[in-house]
């Protein structure tokens, strides 16, 4: 076998292989002898199918099949052989038919860039802290109240945190919607369910009211045609309706599964779960830190244009809807922040591996039975992920990315944050 290595970019390499076409014939012989033993065909005894009939209906299909497999090991041969570690399965460029008694193939792909010498004792991080407080669990027992809030009708105007339904007619110029008679909504007053002129023209009115209103539209209504305009609005209101909160007691806990409905093991659940998400959101917070930092520091890496272009691509369909294709101008508008990502990310990974870091098993089942534990039925789940080596390569990744952040945090320069739980929960509001 014959390698020669091109370099035709800072990390881009074009290796061209050959091997002796006897290999690949040798093989396609003992393919089809193999063949003529186990192939059943409709005339024949098993067994006893001539050469000559399998070659003509399987001879293509054969040396096919010889041809991906001599490519495949001597391919793995030749990048062991030449020390290059390629990101991703290469592309291949062959005739498949023998020059000179040999075959040739290339193979284009990109290779993981050299690493510079990773100091992190020079970063300086920022590691938030937080614990969950009674209070905490006060504003978690509101948020679950009004998550289970009735409403009843009342005869008196409305106002904040009312349930209004009514019916309109919005007209701008010569447009009008509906096109005809009126259409009908809901809307919790001051929940942002609609928007601030329309809660404002539905806040002090009672049911049976009819009247008319200018309303400027947003920008993002859902209705082309509205959407940042002035219109006339004629408004009927067909009824008000006030919340009603359940109170906190046992049955409010049976709710959420405290069967005995003890409200003191209630409160431990909730916290449970609070911890949980705090958690969660304090080693994101981290990871974002170390990984900001390190893009920083490293920014001038050259990193494989495969590994950018695939990000920016996560990145994009991030911002359109689901089983859509991003537009290109949209992937390059993504591709400063994926090229920072991917430098972290493979920093991260080089972290690891120069100092042998190894993934923990028990924080693997930890984070597992974490995911699972929002499910209704935890057991499914765990079977899922221990039965598909993808999710599950999945979630060991993150765990190691896990352990990498603390490890360069535990080496950084690195300060303490002291947080509210709903600082690092809802950061807009900090």
């Amino acid at each position: 076998m014959q390698v020669s290595v091109e370099n035709v970019g800072s990390l881009e390499r074009k290796l061209t292989v050959k091997f002796p076409a006897e290999r690949f014939e040798t093989q396609v012989s003992a393919r089809i002898a193999e063949m003529g033993r186990t192939v059943r065909l409709k005339g024949f005894r098993p067994g006893k199918v001539p050469v000559t009939v399998i070659k003509q209906r399987f001879g293509e299909q054969v040396r096919g099949e010889v041809l991906s497999d001599l490519i495949g090991s001597t391919l793995r041969e030749a990048v062991e052989q030449e020390k290059l570690q390629p990101i991703a399965n290469p592309a291949i460029n062959t005739t498949g038919r023998p020059e000179n008694g040999e075959i040739a193939y290339t193979a284009t792909f990109e290779i993981m860039p050299e690493f510079p010498e990773i100091d992190v004792s020079a970063l300086e991080v920022h590691r938030a802290v937080a614990e969950v407080t009674d209070a905490d669990i006060d504003r978690m027992l509101e948020t679950l109240r009004l998550q289970r809030r009735s409403f009843e009708e009342v005869e008196r105007t409305s106002a904040a945190d009312d349930f209004v339904m009514f019916e309109y007619a919005a007209t701008a110029g010569d447009y009008r919607f509906p096109a005809e008679g009126l259409e009908r909504a809901g809307s919790v007053l001051g929940s942002g369910t609609l928007f601030a002129a329309l809660d404002e023209a539905l806040t002090g009115r009672v049911a049976g009211d009819e009247f008319e209103a200018a309303i400027e539209f947003p920008a993002d209504f859902r209705n082309d045609q509205l959407a940042g305009k002035g219109a006339q609005v004629n408004f009927h209101i067909i009824k008000v309706q006030e919340p009603k909160l359940p109170e906190v007691d046992g049955d409010f806990a049976k709710l959420f599964g405290i069967e005995d409905g003890d409200l003191e093991t209630f409160r431990k659940e909730v916290r449970a779960n609070l911890e949980r998400e705090l958690k969660a959101a304090l080693m994101a917070r981290l990871k974002s830190e170390v990984a900001s930092k390190l893009a920083e520091t490293h920014g001038d890496l050259d990193v494989p244009k495969m590994l950018v272009q695939s990000e920016a691509r996560t990145l994009a369909a991030g911002n359109v809807p689901e089983g859509q294709q991003p537009p290109q101008q949209l992937i390059e508008a993504a591709l400063p922040i994926a090229r920072k990502r991917v430098i972290a990310g493979l920093l991260m990974g080089e972290i690891a591996r120069k100092q042998g870091l190894k993934i923990d098993r028990k924080r693997v089942a930890e984070q597992l039975a974490a995911i699972a534990s929002t499910y209704e039925e935890p057991e499914k789940v765990i079977e899922l992920y221990n039965g598909d080596p993808q999710l599950m390569s999945g979630l060991q990744n993150r765990v190691m990315e896990d352990q990498v952040a603390e490890w360069v945090a535990e080496h950084a320069t690195t300060t303490r944050q002291e947080l509210s739980f709903d600082d690092v929960m809802r950061p807009a509001n900090a």
